[in-house]
């Protein structure tokens, strides 16, 4: 994987695909791979960068205090490092809470917004999520937080057993401090005074059963002109868990302002990835 080495964080990230970047932020508790079908599915017609946040997957496991500013320069960082200048940019929970933030800061840098979870300000269980991964450990806790962020039933699935074991299967990469440093990061920041400002394009989607849907709506109904749909039968993590309906939402928002240019020039839908049927 290429790297991008801002703030002397090494923070790694994974290319697919050409045309149009596409800048693909994950949420807690996953790494890049949480857009595993949206990596294979978008790539057909954009530059898809997938990042690992700082603190997850193969990027650096800072321990000492930092700031959401400061994860988003890692983001700038990987986009001056590929020498973008123009981008969708499309963040789940935390990387939502990033995504929000750039729009604000730099605006002239993005096309869109694509928002998943879309809170953006402070969460009621960070202490808690804290607490879990620096006392009880990450092989007690990491699971169970996943299973948290998805639709009920969907964790005992085949699909789903499999999907969040393969994510149980990186924790030996995980450090508790550095994940802890991350939630406190993001419980610091709150961008709602300044919704109102933003000038992209958003798209904000939230599962049906995703406990951040109020704050969803509530980040919606403050961005001037954004777009709020609910995916049925999901969770937080609604992106893995329905893709096929997940990039239906997606495809249909970008198409209407133009962005996906082989749609534009043929009049055609893309395939469909394959998923759960909506």
């Amino acid at each position: 994987m290429p790297h991008s080495t801002q703030n002397e964080v090494t923070v790694h990230y994974r290319i697919a695909g050409e045309g149009m970047p596409f800048v693909m932020l994950h949420a807690n508790p996953f790494d890049h791979n949480l857009w595993m079908y949206q990596i294979a599915h978008f790539s057909t017609w954009f530059k898809v960068i997938a990042m690992d946040i700082r603190g997850w997957g193969r990027s650096d496991k800072v321990t000492t205090e930092y700031t959401l500013g400061e994860m988003c320069a890692d983001v700038l960082g990987v986009m001056e490092n590929e020498r973008v200048d123009r981008a969708i940019l499309m963040g789940c929970s935390v990387g939502a809470g990033m995504a929000i933030g750039l729009g604000l800061d730099h605006p002239r840098l993005f096309e869109a917004l694509i928002l998943v979870g879309g809170r953006s300000g402070a969460g009621s269980r960070y202490e808690e999520r804290i607490e879990g991964y620096t006392k009880a450990g990450i092989e007690a806790y990491h699971l169970g937080h996943m299973k948290e962020l998805v639709a009920p039933g969907f964790a005992e699935s085949p699909l789903g057993r499999h999907l969040l074991r393969t994510f149980a299967e990186r924790q030996p990469r995980l450090v508790p401090e550095a994940i802890a440093q991350v939630f406190r990061a993001r419980n610091r920041a709150d961008t709602t005074p300044r919704l109102g400002t933003m000038k992209v394009p958003t798209l904000v989607i939230n599962g049906e059963f995703d406990n951040a849907l109020p704050s969803g709506r509530k980040t919606a109904g403050l961005i001037p002109g954004a777009v709020h749909e609910v995916l049925p039968g999901t969770g937080h993590a609604c992106c893995l868990e329905d893709p096929a309906g997940f990039d239906d939402l997606v495809i249909a928002f970008l198409e209407k302002r133009g962005l996906i240019p082989s749609l534009q020039a043929s009049g055609r839908r893309p395939p469909r990835p394959l998923g759960r049927p909506i």
